[in-house]
């Protein structure tokens, strides 16, 4: 490929970039906020959130990003420019899965846990604050990292509302060199790469949090087999 074909390449990553750390820092606010409402003591407030998370779940990203950018316009009177209206869509979509995954790790810490915290007076915040999440936080980071890769994946939906990501700036490259095979392949190879990165450094996070509370991964024992005549067969 030439140089100016490549800039577009670039200038598609850039994007999709941008478009990922926005969408991941709006649905991980969602998913905090729904997952803990999810465990609320008032059943209103459990039943909104659940009620977003299987409306959000229950939808297609595509369709949110078509209505997110086509409906909202004529309904409300503005218009988001593509890069929010993706940010909008995906974070909400994305967010809602996290909120099962903050929710679920939650209602799994000890329940000895929250005893000690109503025993010592602790308000209902400060139990989450002090007790619940600096628990269930490095648990939740597997599945997150796991969320980070789909919702890297879902920035590819963008481009049907002619945002310039990686996706979109991949076909324009075919259709200049009219030809898939090559390009295609550079843009597996960079979804890949950056995919790969998201989980190492979301594996780095784990640990550190873990190490933070106490835990660490488990390890595989090793059996050293005992010598002959110590133990053996007799």
């Amino acid at each position: 490929m030439t140089s100016g074909l490549w800039e577009l390449v670039l200038q598609g990553v850039w994007v999709t970039i941008q478009l990922l750390v926005l969408g991941a820092l709006l649905a991980t606010a969602v998913s905090f906020v729904v997952g803990v409402a999810r465990t609320h003591r008032l059943w209103i407030v459990r039943f909104l959130a659940g009620f977003y998370t299987e409306v959000f779940r229950g939808t297609s990203a595509l369709v949110m990003i078509f209505w997110v950018f086509f409906v909202l316009p004529p309904a409300f009177g503005w218009q988001l420019v593509p890069l929010w209206a993706g940010t909008l869509a995906l974070g909400l979509t994305y967010g809602a899965y996290g909120a099962e995954i903050v929710r679920g790790a939650l209602v799994a810490v000890d329940p000895a846990q929250k005893e000690g915290g109503i025993a010592l007076s602790f308000t209902p915040w400060q139990r989450m604050r002090l007790i619940l999440l600096p628990q269930a936080v490095p648990e939740m980071i597997p599945p997150f990292s796991n969320l980070l890769v789909e919702l890297l994946k879902g920035t590819a939906l963008v481009s049907i509302m002619g945002m310039g990501d990686l996706a979109f700036s991949g076909n324009l490259v075919r259709l200049a060199l009219q030809e898939s095979a090559e390009i295609y392949t550079y843009i597996l190879l960079i979804y890949f790469v950056i995919a790969f990165l998201l989980t190492r450094v979301m594996r780095g996070l784990e640990k550190k949090l873990k190490a933070g509370v106490g835990k660490s991964a488990p390890r595989r024992e090793t059996v050293t087999p005992e010598p002959a005549g110590i133990g053996g067969a007799r």
